[in-house]
């Protein structure tokens, strides 16, 4: 690990923590404090700073990027994660486009990975907070493009809030693709009301509302009840599911599909 700068002030050294902790999963408060030359006492107060900011969770000893029941987890780490399941599910869902339909996504990667099999499928008016997703279809001949603002939210990388809130009121797609952090008792579970609030949002403006579930959701736990499963018109799971996960769910009348390779 680089040698921090001890001239740096508390905003840039935290800046450079921050990036860290994404690139190498995990980082000591020790190697933090020595590379930085501050006290520890300091450390403990930037990875306070920087968790109540979203971007990391302190642990015993350090900090992580690897998300929690508290911790969405840093979108890098998102992006990288259970990518081939995300595949599976991106595939599927796209089957639901047609020309000219409008599409929601939220500021899900499993909801990126979609974007990214938009174009195909154009024209198509795309929608979305996540400013993953405008990035990536910005200038994309097929898209037309529509960007809820907000106030930004670095660590999630997307926009959230009231004003994005009004903004998604405003409109109505034909189909919303949208992902969750948690799966627990036939409900969908996420770390920030500012989410949950956003997505419910922009449940109520689309026509079809289809989830998007990797199997691991069944595993993790959440802090904010969004909505019962049995909300939404389609549920894509991936076929890593188990079956016990799933049958609870089709017991309940969730409508499922498993997305295969």
């Amino acid at each position: 690990m680089a040698d921090g700068d001890p001239a740096l002030g508390p905003r840039e050294r935290r800046d450079q923590i921050r990036q860290l902790v994404a690139s190498e999963g995990f980082v000591r408060m020790e190697q933090l404090a020595e590379a930085h030359g501050v006290s520890l006492m300091t450390i403990h107060r930037d990875l306070d700073v920087l968790q109540s900011e979203g971007w990391l969770r302190k642990v015993r000893g350090g900090a992580t990027a690897q998300p929690s029941a508290l911790y969405h987890g840093d979108v890098r780490h998102r992006v990288q994660a259970m990518s081939e399941a995300k595949r599976l599910l991106a595939e599927e869902a796209v089957t639901l486009v047609e020309p000219g339909a409008s599409v929601m996504i939220d500021e899900s990667t499993t909801g990126l990975a979609v974007a990214g099999l938009l174009p195909a499928r154009g024209p198509v008016t795309v929608i979305s907070n996540f400013l993953a997703v405008v990035n990536l279809l910005a200038g994309e001949a097929t898209i037309d493009l529509i960007a809820l603002g907000g106030a930004y939210y670095p660590a999630y990388d997307a926009f959230l809030g009231m004003r994005t809130t009004e903004a998604i009121r405003s409109l109505h797609a034909d189909v919303l693709f949208m992902s969750t952090t948690a799966v627990t008792n036939g409900h969908c579970y996420h770390q920030s009301q500012e989410t949950v609030a956003v997505k419910r949002a922009l449940m109520e403006s689309a026509g079809r509302k289809v989830l998007l579930i990797d199997h691991t959701k069944f595993s993790k736990r959440g802090l904010h009840q969004l909505a019962p499963l049995t909300a939404f018109d389609l549920v894509i799971v991936d076929d890593g599911a188990a079956e016990s996960d799933l049958a609870p769910l089709r017991a309940a009348g969730v409508p499922l599909r498993v997305a295969s390779g």
